[in-house]
């Protein structure tokens, strides 16, 4: 896509979900017990909708979701990544060519 173009020469493309992140996953929609959420964190910590918590898995690698809705028992978190399901437009334009 890129070869070929000059210096100053603009190029964008569109990728579906499929060459990009993936299409939405309702299966990675999940509850998380309260005991499980606060499992390695501080006593006095705070959870909001919108925000952004890692979560340790085995082996040492991590993950993160999307805290959806909350109460006294548990949470529901959106595991998708966030661009998950749409399509993402990359733009480029050539600033030199060594």
């Amino acid at each position: 896509m890129l070869l070929g173009l000059g210096v100053s020469e603009k190029r964008s493309a569109v990728l579906t979900p499929e060459e990009s992140f993936g299409e939405r996953k309702e299966d990675l929609v999940q509850w998380v017990s309260l005991q499980a959420l606060k499992e390695g964190r501080d006593d006095d910590v705070e959870f909001h909708p919108g925000d952004v918590i890692e979560f340790n898995a085995p082996g040492g690698a991590q993950y993160a979701g999307v805290l959806q809705s909350i109460n006294e028992e548990g949470a529901w978190f959106d595991f998708n990544h966030p661009l998950a399901g749409r399509p993402v437009t990359f733009e480029a334009e050539i600033i030199a060519i060594l």
